[in-house]
């Protein structure tokens, strides 16, 4: 198994970024050579299905998730409850699950954690690679979130 953890904070109340992590085709902004679409007629909530393609041509896979766990957060002020989504992801290529939370914090901030714990088919790959995949992870979610962070506080500023 791969597995890793991201956080980042984010200069944006907790439920304008929530907002921005649940509109999944948003994703392929902020996640190179990346592409998302919804399945389900309703993109929100338990039950919810969304596909990701990953990558350019022939070497592009498609990672398919089913929202497993949601809970919007309860609001923007320190001690509101938190917004957590967790998926399960079901495709030939990458198989486990995947959540996301994202808590208020003083200021009209907010923090995000990120957490992956997949397995990459062929699993074997996983088993002998599991380390050097985590690390791949852990910084292209780091990339990801950071270009969230900076799309989310320019839309938040831009209001003010």
């Amino acid at each position: 198994m791969a597995q890793f953890t991201v956080v980042q904070e984010v200069g944006a109340a907790a439920t304008e970024v929530w907002a921005a992590l649940v509109d999944w085709p948003r994703h392929g902004r902020w996640a190179p050579l990346t592409e998302v679409r919804t399945l389900t007629e309703r993109p929100d909530g338990v039950g919810a299905r969304f596909v990701g393609r990953t990558g350019l041509g022939r070497l592009a896979f498609d990672d398919p998730m089913t929202v497993t766990s949601w809970t919007a957060p309860e609001g923007d002020s320190p001690g509101d409850r938190a917004g957590r989504c967790e998926v399960m992801k079901t495709g030939r290529v990458v198989h486990g699950r995947a959540w996301f939370s994202v808590t208020p914090l003083p200021g009209s901030r907010s923090r995000v954690v990120w957490f992956e714990d997949v397995t990459v088919s062929p699993r074997r790959l996983t088993r002998f690679a599991g380390p050097l995949l985590s690390i791949a992870g852990r910084l292209g979610f780091a990339a990801t979130l950071r270009a969230l962070a900076r799309e989310v506080e320019h839309t938040a500023a831009s209001r003010v």
